[in-house]
């Protein structure tokens, strides 16, 4: 631990997300001396279900209230005691920002700064906050890698909402010397992802026996990351991890949605039918093209990767065969765009 500093009392915002989810779990079951409180909204993405092994634990506690309540975040950070905060909840579906965009500058600049305000007068003692490589905007293949001090240049109306929120953060351990500290990172897949995002979209739509979609033609790239080494980041960050900064998680694994597709398409046994199990649609209005960060800072604390991309896939799509259930509904989220012309 860093400054003497030992988390007893942990609220999770988002916990029955995707990735705060994972972060729950690994914390009640490594740590049972910890009482984690997982706040979450239960948003159409977050279920309860991904939290099953773990809701008798006598260690966890949900709550659910939404993160722009300031009235029930105080209540709780009073009743419950809480002294490290672990700040995911947000709305994160790039897509859904060009259309209904309001609800993420509410829910991820609003509801920031509703806890950090929270957090300064009940005298947190970490503020984790949870932002994403997109900050950076697009990093062109002849450029190095985003390292935590490169400049930020979002480029959709998510990307700028995590931005704002970071500043926002930065500004309170600045002014009011709230120990924050701000990850940013890669793209993740595993268990517990809603199927809006590409990996779970392409497994179910390829189990109901229908084409994996590709945005344009495919060729953007992106690194992707397993949850559970995510998890794990988390959990050394908020055990050493130093006040202040910020931390890029993230991997060297560089894959192109079109090659994502095909190694699905692989697992599946799928391999001769590409052109009846890949079809091109509209592309975003912007869609970066790569991103890439330097997680030197990040491994110097101890952590680094550990399941690789063709173990992870399988996991997941082993995850999904029994678990779509988790939600209530999945069928609008696997609509394709319309098809390129």
């Amino acid at each position: 631990m860093t400054d003497d500093y030992v988390p007893k009392n942990i609220l999770i915002t988002g916990g029955a997300g995707f990735i705060a989810s994972h972060v729950v779990i690994l914390l009640v079951k490594k740590y049972p001396q910890y009482k984690i409180v997982n706040f979450d909204v239960l948003d159409y993405c977050s279920s309860l279900k991904n939290l099953k092994e773990v809701e008798d634990a006598p260690n966890y506690k949900f709550v659910k209230g939404n993160v722009l309540s300031a009235d029930l975040v105080n209540y709780i950070f009073k009743k419950e005691e809480i002294d490290t905060i672990l700040h995911f909840a947000a709305q994160s579906h790039v897509d859904n920002s060009f259309g209904n965009s309001f609800t993420f500058t509410e829910t991820n600049v609003l509801g920031t700064h509703v806890l950090l305000e929270a957090a300064r007068v009940a005298g947190i003692k970490r503020f984790i906050h949870v932002s994403t490589d997109e900050v950076y905007g697009e990093i062109e293949a002849h450029l190095d890698d985003a390292d935590e001090e490169k400049i930020l240049e979002p480029t959709n109306p998510y990307a700028a909402t995590k931005a704002a929120a970071e500043f926002i953060v930065k500004s309170y351990n600045r002014s009011f010397k709230l120990p924050t500290i701000i990850t940013r990172g890669n793209n993740v897949y595993g268990p517990h992802q809603f199927p809006e995002k590409i990996i779970p979209k392409f497994i179910l739509r390829l189990l109901r026996g229908l084409p994996c979609c590709i945005h344009g033609t495919g060729q953007n790239t992106r690194n992707y990351l397993f949850v559970k080494d995510v998890a794990r980041a988390f959990e050394t960050i908020l055990h050493k991890g130093h006040i202040g900064q910020i931390y890029n998680i993230g991997t060297d694994f560089e894959v192109s949605n079109l090659g994502v597709a095909k190694r699905l398409l692989e697992i599946f046994g799928l391999t001769d039918k590409e052109k009846e199990y890949i079809t091109f649609v509209e592309d975003r209005k912007y869609n970066d093209q790569r991103y890439a960060i330097d997680t030197k800072k990040l491994n110097t604390l101890g952590w680094k990767p550990e399941v690789a991309w063709e173990e992870g896939l399988r996991q997941t799509v082993e995850w999904y065969k029994t678990n779509e259930g988790n939600w209530d509904s999945v069928d609008h989220a696997l609509v394709p765009h319309p098809k390129r012309t």
